[in-house]
């Protein structure tokens, strides 16, 4: 797709995640054409018909209910859909009910399109991110996850707000299963270009270490905290959605911890896994070497190996 102008969006599943995700695409302007998929018409029709209302406030974009048949032509195919993650349920308790539903609508987009970036959000997202390359038989560069963006945006808020800085300026990732066994790259964690350990030192405005500990819990756990106050998760995740989608469509060369396939990287291998990895108009283009501590590969072994044995149960 290099040097290809990007225009047309499907969005399959249109709960909180997918018509947020809509909404903050028709916003944006990147877009010309979003495509609503559910199997609940009556919902998508009025999603469509909701923001075509806003039309006047934003740059002319076309938003329409659809079926499979409109994945003809797309550039990226966003994949929402599935059951939705219950207050006390893991990440990982859903996948069997989502691997069901992926069979269908995997197996329904490329009936109608074999060359679009296919973009998955549904959680688990690395096991269903896997499960889409399996069924899609896509190159790997075309199948993402959205990985631990999210995740990654949640520490670097967090970091800021503790220090009172942008958290523009904060950069610092979330690597591994966007999940339960997550890891934070504290080793590479900087403050416009300060090390952390170094910026911490200068600051001594708290015990460095607990400090460490305690935000690390409050990104692990920041969507069960949400979900406990008001059962899902939206807003941020389509922000995130947002910004894949404009790495691809510019063509950015951005650097973005989604999750893709692992063909030997890490010493990992046949497995998706969230990674600051290049994304352009071709997808990911390459995986990263980051300089990770002997602490930090351990952990990201350890999440790897978490989801290497759901894998193995999965019925493909």
């Amino acid at each position: 797709m290099k040097n290809k102008s990007i225009n047309k969006i499907v969005i399959v599943g249109t709960g909180f995640v997918g018509s947020t995700t809509a909404y903050t695409l028709m916003v944006s302007g990147l877009v010309s054409e979003i495509v609503l998929i559910d199997r609940n018409t009556s919902k998508a029709e009025g999603e469509a018909m909701d923001m075509n209302h806003g039309m006047p406030f934003v740059r002319p974009v076309r938003i329409y209910k659809g079926d499979y048949p409109d994945c003809k032509g797309a550039d990226i195919v966003v994949i929402t859909g599935g059951a939705n993650q219950k207050p006390g349920e893991t990440r990982i308790d859903l996948v069997n009910k989502n691997t069901e539903v992926f069979k269908d609508i995997v197996g329904n987009i490329i009936k109608y399109n074999t060359d679009c970036i296919l973009l998955v959000v549904t959680n688990p997202v690395d096991i269903l991110t896997y499960v889409t390359y399996k069924l899609s038989g896509f190159p790997k560069n075309r199948v993402i996850g959205s990985g631990t963006v999210l995740d990654t945006a949640r520490f670097k808020y967090m970091l800021g707000e503790h220090m009172g800085v942008d958290p523009r300026n904060v950069h610092a990732y979330i690597i591994g299963e966007h999940g339960d066994t997550e890891v934070p790259t504290w080793s590479l964690a900087s403050i416009a270009g300060i090390p952390m350990d170094a910026y911490c030192k200068e600051c001594k405005s708290c015990d460095a270490e607990n400090f460490k500990s305690e935000t690390f819990d409050k990104v692990k756990n920041a969507a069960y905290e949400i979900i406990d106050r008001k059962n899902a998760t939206y807003y941020a995740v389509a922000l995130a959605v947002r910004r894949i989608v404009e790495a691809i469509v510019r063509n950015e060369n951005s650097i973005l911890t989604v999750s893709s396939l692992f063909e030997g990287e890490y010493g990992l291998n046949d497995i998706c896994l969230s990674i600051p990895s290049q994304v352009n108009s071709e997808g990911v283009s390459r995986i990263l070497n980051i300089p990770l501590s002997s602490e930090e590969t351990g952990l990201l072994n350890k999440s790897a190996q978490a989801l290497k044995q759901v894998i193995s149960g999965l019925n493909l």
